[in-house]
This record gives C-alpha cells, sequence and structure tokens, in this order.
C-alpha cells in the first residue's frame, strides 16, 4: 500500500467519523424540538451524557468486545481486552485494515456509531424518566448490548458467516435502539394524558424549527454514517453510497407526505421529518449495493411504513414522542429486509439476522431496565412530570425569557 491512497483512504474515514458526530448534534435537536417546552434541557443533558458515556464505555469495554481479533471467527461471543493497545509500528497504521485506515481510526469511527443507538431510546422516553437510572441503563446497553449484536456480523461472528448483510447498520444500530426504546416504553407506561377515555390527545413538540434543522443535521451526517462505512475512499462506492442515501431519504419524505395526507388529511410537519429518517434508516442496510432506483423503492416504501407504525404504536397505548421506534425499528427492519429484496443478500439470513438480534436485544434491555425499575424506579413522580424536567431535575429552563415561577404555573396548567 502506498502513502497517498493511504493517506486519503484515512482522511475521509476520519471526515466520516466527524459527520458521525454532528449527527450527534442532530438528535439533541430534533429531540429537544419535538418534546414539549419544559423538557428541553432535559433532553439536551440526556444527548450529551449519552455522547461522552458512549465514547468513554466504547473505549474501556466495546470496541474490543464488538471486534474480538482474527482469532474469532464465527462465533457468539469474543472479548480481546480491555482498553486500546496500538499495534506496534506499521501494523497500527499502513498494515493495519489491509492499509485502508489506522488502528486509531478504526476506534473513533466506530465509536461515533456506538452511542447513536443510545440516542434512539433517548427520544423514545422522553419526558417521564429518570436522569440518573437512564444513564445506568446507557451505559449498560452501550458496553455490552450493543458490541454483543455487532459483533455476530461486524465483528465476524455467526451471522456474519451465516450470510447476513447489514452495510450500516439498519438493523446493527437503528433496529438496536428502536428494540431498546420499545422494551423502555412498555416498562415506562405513557405520558401523563396521552391516552384517554376520547382516545389520543396528541402532545405536540414546542419548537419545529429546532426540529427541522435537527433532521437536516440527521441527515447531513448519514452521508459519513453511510459514506464512511465503505471504509475507504473508493470513488465509485463513495459516491454511489451517498446517491442511494440521498435518494432514499427524499422518498421517504415524499412518501410520508403523501401516505399520512390520505390516512390524516393533514399537513404533519412532524411526520414528514421521521418520513425522511424512516428512508434514512431503510436505505442504510444496503446502501452499498442497491441501485439508485431500487434505492427510491425502499426509501418510499420505509416513508409509508412511518404513518401506520405510529397509529399501531398509538393502538398499543406505547407512548414514544419522537416516534422513535417507528422511525428506527420499524424501518430498520425493513431496510434490512430489503437487502434480500433488492440488494445483495438473500431473505433468509437477513430474517433471522432480524429475529436474532431483536431478540436478544430487546430481552436485554428489558431485563436491565426492569432490574432499575424495581430498584431504584424508572419513572418520575406525578408533579415531576407536570411541572417539567428542567425545573425539577435541572433547576432551570432553556428559554431565560420565561420567569421561573410563571413557567412552572404554566406548565402545571
Amino acid at each position: 500500500m502506498t502513502e497517498i491512497p493511504f493517506v486519503t483512504n484515512n482522511l475521509w474515514v476520519l471526515i466520516a467519523a466527524m459527520m458521525v458526530f454532528i449527527m450527534h448534534l442532530g438528535f439533541a435537536t430534533l429531540e429537544a424540538g419535538l418534546v414539549q417546552q419544559k423538557n428541553t434541557v432535559n433532553i439536551l443533558f440526556k444527548n450529551v451524557m449519552i455522547l461522552c458515556i458512549g465514547l468513554l464505555t466504547y473505549y474501556a469495554v466495546g470496541f474490543n468486545l464488538m471486534y474480538p481479533g482474527s482469532d474469532y471467527t464465527g462465533g457468539f461471543l469474543g472479548f480481546s481486552g480491555f482498553g486500546l493497545t496500538l499495534p506496534e509500528g506499521v501494523a497500527g497504521l499502513q498494515d493495519y485494515a489491509d492499509g485502508k485506515y489506522s488502528y486509531y481510526t478504526d476506534f473513533i469511527f466506530q465509536a461515533m456509531f456506538a452511542a447513536t443507538c443510545a440516542s434512539i431510546v433517548s427520544g423514545a422516553v422522553a419526558e417521564r424518566i429518570k436522569l440518573m437510572p437512564f444513564l445506568l441503563f446507557v451505559t449498560l446497553f452501550v458496553m455490552i448490548c450493543y458490541p454483543v449484536t455487532g459483533m455476530w456480523k461486524w465483528g465476524g461472528g455467526w451471522l456474519n458467516t451465516l450470510g447476513f448483510v447489514d452495510f450500516a447498520g439498519s438493523t446493527l444500530v437503528h433496529s438496536v435502539g428502536g428494540w431498546g426504546a420499545l422494551a423502555a416504553i412498555i416498562l415506562l407506561g405513557a405520558r401523563k394524558g396521552k391516552y384517554t377515555e376520547k382516545g389520543v390527545r396528541p402532545i405536540p413538540g414546542h419548537n419545529m424549527p429546532l426540529a427541522t434543522i435537527g433532521a437536516f443535521l440527521l441527515w447531513f451526517g448519514w452521508f459519513g454514517f453511510n459514506g464512511g462505512s465503505v471504509l475507504s475512499a473508493d470513488p465509485g462506492a463513495v459516491s454511489l453510497v451517498f446517491v442511494t442515501t440521498c435518494l432514499g431519504a427524499a422518498a421517504g419524505a415524499l412518501t410520508t407526505f403523501v401516505v399520512s395526507y390520505l390516512k390524516f388529511k393533514s399537513l404533519d410537519h412532524s411526520m414528514v421529518l421521521n418520513g425522511l429518517l424512516g428512508g434514512l434508516v431503510g436505505i442504510t442496510a444496503g446502501a452499498d449495493g442497491f441501485t439508485p432506483g431500487s434505492a427510491i423503492i425502499v426509501g418510499a416504501i420505509a416513508g409509508a411504513i412511518i404513518p401506520f407504525s405510529v397509529v399501531f404504536f398509538d393502538k398499543l397505548k406505547l407512548d414514544d414522542p419522537v416516534g422513535a421506534t417507528s422511525v428506527h425499528l420499524a424501518c430498520g427492519v425493513w431496510g434490512t429486509l430489503a437487502v434480500g429484496i433488492f440488494g445483495t443478500g438473500k431473505l433468509i439470513p437477513q430474517l433471522i439476522g432480524v429475529v436474532a438480534i431483536g431478540a436478544f436485544t430487546f430481552i436485554f434491555a428489558y431485563v436491565v431496565l426492569l432490574i432499575i425499575k424495581k430498584t431504584v424506579g424508572l419513572r418520575v413522580s406525578e408533579e415531576m412530570e407536570i411541572k417539567g424536567l428542567d425545573l425539577t431535575e435541572h433547576e432551570m429552563s432553556a428559554y431565560q425569557n420565561i420567569e421561573r415561577g410563571n413557567y412552572a404555573l404554566m406548565v402545571s396548567e
């Protein structure tokens, strides 16, 4: 491997890592815009801490659990030690990963992915979960659950041997977060007043400009999320991934707009934002193998899924303030299966992967959260929920032009 290709490949993967980093700002702003004003600081605080906890736990345990090394092939579990151990000399540079990128580049790119699944859970449980128990769950989720299922495919485990395909993580990142979110909202219960005898009472987000900024930041970051997953600066592969990613997102937003209008006779902006994101999630598993035409179909179907999925979860009285389960779980499952229909995979291995990863993740998250619920508790008190978590947990509000006393009175009404 000559110097110039190595430097070029390594630089692109590092740039992609920075773009995935920006996605965490996207999650923070999207979720902040889609929750009530009284819980803005709380959701922002959680997203900051998720990234910090994710980086540190992935450094300490997650990276070597997810990538146990060349001796691990086709198994269910492996671990190559704690922390980072840079191979000496060129073994950590040009000789690492067939000369495509360095050891440290590999870590930082993968670490940026690690916290993403926990950010998905953050939005779903917004406005009624205790902060410290949530952060405890995030620590265990990113340290153990995400790396184990990632190991099964990306680390060379049994799903990789089976022929399961997930290019950039429709299942390994997004539906893992979605399954964790589902377990959490089942145990937490709905927000006060969400489901009444008269039906579902909408609790709209307080800041659509902020949510829109978040969606566009996520779309921008997805170029690094998918484009960086090529793991080289190969011009043909990266440019194809950019095209399929964009077309999938656009098709997802458009079909959500059409389907939601036909179904609800309304032009719900938050629904369209989720359609855009659903298209991105759906395209992620096969972004390197879909043609532009099939990318549009996959994204369009993902977008069509969103309105029906939202209604489905509401009928089960599973309250998800930002629609994370619909976007990341439902569309993540669809996108993974779509690889077996339109992409480079086969349908049966794709189905096995979806079921195995879903079962492991849901059971892990449910058991951990149930233990937390039975010991220190998961949900804030009714009084805290009514007043808002900004004042009751952080003793501050996001908007300082509102007097604290009047703010507390306003949000309790």
